[in-house]
C-alpha cells in the first residue's frame, strides 16, 4: 500500500466531471478518480472548512461512528475493475478491525472528516496513476489543503489519462505495461 494525500479536486474540461487528484506522500505520481458532484462538494467543504446548518450525509456518519466508539483507521483504493474504482474503509471498535466496502469518494470525504489516512493499492497506481514531475503547482502544496489545478493541468491530466485508456491492450493492463 503507498500512502496518499488530496492534492485537490478539479473538473475535467471536457466532461465537466469532478475530479479528486490523490497524490503519494512520497513522490510525483498522482492519481486521479473521477467522481460525481455531491461527493466533489463534500470533499471540497471540509477541505475549505465550510460547514452547514445541518449534518450533511458524511459529517452525520462520521459523527455516529464516533458516538458508537467506531474509529475509522484509514481508508485503501484497493482496484480498479472495469473503468471503476474500488475501496476499502478500515474501522476498529473494541481493538477489532473491520474492512467495508465504498466507493472511493465516499471514503475520501470520510477520511478528511475523521482524520484517517489514505491509501492506494501500488497496482492501482501502476494502472492508473500518472507521473508528473516539476510541476509548478505542487510548490508549496500543503497537504489535505485545496489546490486549484490550471486548467493546462487539467487538460494534460486528463489527455494522459485518456490516452493511457485508448492506447492500452487488454495484455498490457493486466501486466501493468504501458502502451
Amino acid at each position: 500500500m503507498v500512502e496518499m494525500e488530496i492534492y485537490g479536486v478539479s473538473f475535467d474540461l471536457v466532461g465537466k466531471m469532478p475530479i479528486v487528484l490523490l497524490k503519494t506522500t512520497d513522490g510525483s505520481r498522482y492519481l486521479p478518480i473521477w467522481i460525481g458532484h455531491p461527493e466533489a462538494a463534500a470533499i471540497l467543504m471540509k477541505l475549505q472548512n465550510a460547514s452547514t446548518p445541518r449534518p450533511m450525509t458524511h459529517d452525520l456518519f462520521a459523527e455516529t461512528l464516533s458516538q458508537l466508539g467506531i474509529r475509522v483507521v484509514c481508508i485503501t483504493v484497493t482496484e480498479l475493475r472495469e473503468n471503476t474504482f474500488y475501496a476499502q474503509i478500515t474501522v476498529q471498535q473494541d481493538g477489532q478491525e473491520v474492512e467495508i466496502d465504498s466507493r472511493p469518494s465516499d471514503a475520501i470525504a470520510l477520511a478528511i472528516r475523521t482524520d484517517a489516512r489514505i491509501y492506494a493499492d501500488e497496482r492501482v497506481i501502476e494502472e492508473s496513476g500518472i507521473e508528473f514531475e516539476g510541476e509548478e503547482g505542487d510548490e508549496g502544496a500543503v497537504p489535505g489543503e485545496p489546490v486549484s489545478l490550471t486548467p493546462d493541468q487539467i487538460e494534460e491530466l486528463t489527455s494522459k489519462f485518456k490516452s493511457f485508456l485508448d492506447d492500452v491492450t487488454p495484455e498490457q493492463f493486466a501486466e501493468g505495461e504501458e502502451p
